[in-house]
């Protein structure tokens, strides 16, 4: 390994650090993530059903985009 990899590995802890404080403190404030207009939810009498978070996925996708691009430009590599 380089020290280039090292340094990737230490970018990743740090931001699972971060998610796992935002999930920790503000986690009862991030309860409409999952129920987004858009989301496909199908319920049965039984109490099954299928739930695929389509616009969820989208708008996590677009956040984690965004995030890199700025860290990407940031940080020059």
């Amino acid at each position: 390994m380089n020290p280039t990899t090292g340094k990737y590995i230490i970018l990743i802890g740090a931001a699972l650090v971060v998610i796992g404080a935002v999930i920790y403190f503000f986690g009862d404030k991030l309860s409409w993530l999952g129920r987004l207009p858009g989301d496909i939810r199908i319920e049965d009498k039984n109490g099954g059903g299928f739930y695929f978070p389509i616009v969820t996925c989208i708008v996590i996708s677009i956040v984690l985009n965004l995030i890199i691009v700025l860290i990407r430009r940031f940080f020059g590599s």
